[in-house]
């Protein structure tokens, strides 16, 4: 066999592995939205949801998964960006804390997410005294969020061509003022799509929030914003279950009459809500692209 039949047969090799992947991946969402959409309305999104009768709706579960990404964004973003300029624009690769910090990355990135949560337990339900909450579910994401984003922002900020770094040095601007106006505002669109990418993530997590966040989801006062009232949606020491913990539970107990429509619609609702945190990435990362550029 010569070079180039033996090209065009690992070329076709690769393809039919791609194919196979994404067929995969499109009969699993296909699935899943088929079996759950037809469950969809305006009610099932915003009513509460019903243990012992049918008609229940995830209005509180999906308030909660989405104010416990907010509290998780807000509380890793910035360690995360911190993290990640020093990695890239700071540290020396040979140093003792370069490594240090590597290798801890790496550990918590290879961490189940589980074991993220039964050591927010033990730590912040217990030991801190947080009790099931949204701050101790938060703190417990930001532990499993933190490898991802971090290495997600020194990529991007690694894409940025040592030519801006040294005009910065040629204008006189320090090391500092090179990063935040110059290389931070060339990374944007790629920091902006690791964001909204670990924010999916994020949101689709289950197990780290059974252990931390509680499983019990306590009837909010939607008119109530003082964020003190345990029935304040604002609340962040009030106990949150959230969707894809209240997915699991449903399906685990099985004394909700339409357990099984419920969680069809809950998961459809997620994986709609994922594919949209993915596409806006796309979309972000191009648009900011576009005018930070001045391309079309």
């Amino acid at each position: 066999m010569n070079a180039k039949n033996a090209d065009k047969i690992a070329t076709g090799v690769l393809y039919a592995i791609a194919g196979i992947v994404i067929l995969i991946l499109a009969a699993l969402l296909g699935y899943i939205l088929i079996q759950g959409v037809p469950h969809l309305s305006w009610h099932f999104l915003t009513a509460p949801a019903s243990a012992f009768t049918a008609g229940g709706g995830i209005g509180i579960q999906l308030f909660n998964s989405l104010y416990l990404l907010l509290i998780t964004m807000l509380l890793s973003f910035p360690i995360a960006l911190g993290a990640g300029i020093y990695l890239n624009e700071y540290a020396n690769p040979k140093s003792k804390i370069t490594g240090m910090v590597r290798m801890t990355i790496e550990i918590l990135s290879s961490l189940p997410s589980v074991v993220v949560g039964l050591f927010g337990f033990l730590l912040f339900v217990v030991q801190f005294n947080l009790g099931f909450s949204i701050l101790s579910g938060a703190i417990a994401l930001t532990f499993f969020n933190l490898p991802l984003l971090t290495r997600s922002i020194e990529d991007a900020l690694a894409t940025v061509p040592d030519l801006q770094r040294e005009a910065g040095s040629a204008l006189g601007l320090s090391r500092w003022e090179t990063v935040g106006h110059i290389i931070l505002p060339a990374a944007l669109p790629s920091i902006v799509t690791g964001v909204v990418l670990s924010a999916g993530r994020v949101f689709g997590e289950a197990a780290a929030l059974i252990y931390t966040a509680g499983q019990s989801a306590p009837a909010l006062n939607f008119g109530d914003w003082n964020p003190f009232n345990i029935s304040s949606p604002l609340n962040i020491m009030r106990p949150a279950e959230t969707l894809a913990v209240h997915i699991w539970k449903i399906n685990s107990e099985g004394i909700m009459p339409d357990a099984q429509e419920v969680s069809a619609g809950a998961s459809a609702v997620l994986i709609i809500v994922v594919l949209i945190f993915n596409f806006s990435a796309r979309y972000l990362s191009s648009y900011l692209y576009k005018r930070l550029t001045s391309t079309k």
